[in-house]
């Protein structure tokens, strides 16, 4: 199944006019809710450790527990979307982004906020594959890739709201309260998904298996050397975008000696960087390039930026740091929407665990790096050996997607 491949004689406006508008449009709206969800209790961290006398950093581990638990979720997810539906798996994820926000906001200290995570990261691993699931059929191919990489931009517009919406509400009525006031919208677009759901879940198949050996048959797809290739790249450049977003503000403030404001623009540089640049890095994969040789091309571009990020110091000029900055969100930051495309597109008939299979990785990515990273900054003294390693893999990963490969039918029915 070869979605990526390019239509004749169709204009840019037709394309444009075939795109499946109300699906992209709904989960782009769950995708930022959930995730938005997510990043809610860091956002008013200082006021939540405030209340219940912890230091911060433990909220921290409040992304790291979604995402661990993400993980079983998105190897679940593809038995659950093809028996439910994928309309009824996003009413799902919207369900447990709204009992993750009671959880914190009702719930006893700490615990209770460990135990919102863990609800939270039951349903936010079925996002990607049910989005999926809803869009692959209703994209025509040659938009394919500009389309999943609209929807991706539920990211970083999540982690956005969160961090200009929550902050003010907290300090004006608590954080509790500020996390109550999210549940409306969440529970809200949950019900407005039921009007279009028998007619996007007409496909169902009632008797498919969802847990038991169901849940390692996503992990069969890796017999086709290129999902190998793809999921090595993927995992290393979660990775690295995890340990830029996690150590930016940290080393512009100590190495750079950058003000904290000033880190933090820079910080939301990068993300505003990523966002713009996801949706012109799908229509590229769709118009100039195929997807594989443009996350060889994200590669490379991650590894410049890494290896400059490591070369930091106060010498450094506040426009360069941006610009590096800027830099590393087009690649690091822009790469998800493609990737989660050609995950779907090499599955063909079994996208949906494709994706599923796609959405672990990523999360493994994401949960292994930083630790790794901050051993790795703490054992040689500084940032500049742990980036010239993270560059070096990046780079690794994009020849490796850049060779020529041979076309497979493991992933098609």
């Amino acid at each position: 199944m070869a979605i990526h491949r390019r239509a004749s004689g169709e204009t840019t406006g037709s394309l444009l006019r075939s795109m499946p508008f109300w699906p992209l449009a709904a989960t782009l709206a769950v995708q930022t809710l959930a995730t938005m969800a997510l990043y809610s209790v860091p956002a008013v961290a200082p006021e939540v450790a405030r209340d219940l006398n912890v230091s911060g950093t433990l909220v921290g581990g409040f992304v790291a527990t979604a995402y661990g638990v993400g993980i079983l979720s998105a190897l679940v997810s593809p038995g659950l979307v093809l028996r439910y539906g994928g309309a009824r798996a996003t009413q799902a994820v919207l369900l447990a982004a709204a009992c993750m926000l009671l959880l914190a906001a009702r719930g006893n200290g700490v615990t209770g906020l460990a135990l919102s995570a863990a609800v939270l990261g039951i349903g936010y691993g079925a996002a990607a594959p049910a989005s999926t699931h809803l869009l692959v059929p209703r994209t025509p191919r040659p938009v394919f890739n500009l389309v999943m990489s609209l929807r991706q931009i539920g990211v970083p517009l999540g982690g956005v709201l969160a961090a200009l919406i929550l902050p003010p509400l907290a300090l004006a009525l608590g954080w509790r309260p500020a996390l109550m006031l999210e549940v409306g919208p969440v529970l809200l677009l949950a019900v407005l998904m039921e009007f279009p759901r028998r007619r996007w879940d007409s496909e169902r198949e009632p008797g498919r298996r969802v847990f038991g050996s169901a849940l390692l048959q996503p992990f069969a797809l890796l017999a086709d050397s290129r999902f190998r290739r793809l999921s090595v790249a993927a995992f290393v450049y979660a990775g690295l975008a995890l340990c830029l977003t996690a150590f930016m503000t940290v080393q512009l403030t100590t190495v750079a000696g950058l003000p904290l404001v000033q880190a933090g623009q820079i910080l939301a540089a990068y993300q505003i960087a990523g966002s713009i640049s996801r949706p012109v890095w799908g229509w590229i994969a769709d118009r100039l390039l195929s997807p594989a040789r443009t996350l060889a091309v994200h590669g490379v571009g991650m590894a410049a930026s890494a290896c400059l990020t490591g070369f930091y110091s106060s010498a450094w000029p506040a426009w360069a740091v941006l610009a590096n900055a800027m830099l590393a969100g087009c690649t690091a930051g822009g790469y998800t929407g493609v990737a989660y495309a050609e995950y779907a597109a090499l599955g063909g008939a079994r996208r949906t665990e494709a994706t599923g299979l796609g959405t672990a990785i990523l999360f493994a990515g994401g949960m292994a790096a930083p630790p790794l990273f901050a051993v790795a900054v703490t054992a040689s003294g500084g940032y500049r050996t742990s980036y010239l390693i993270a560059a070096a893999a990046a780079l690794a990963s994009g020849v490796l997607l850049a060779l020529p490969r041979r076309e497979h039918g493991a992933g098609a029915a």
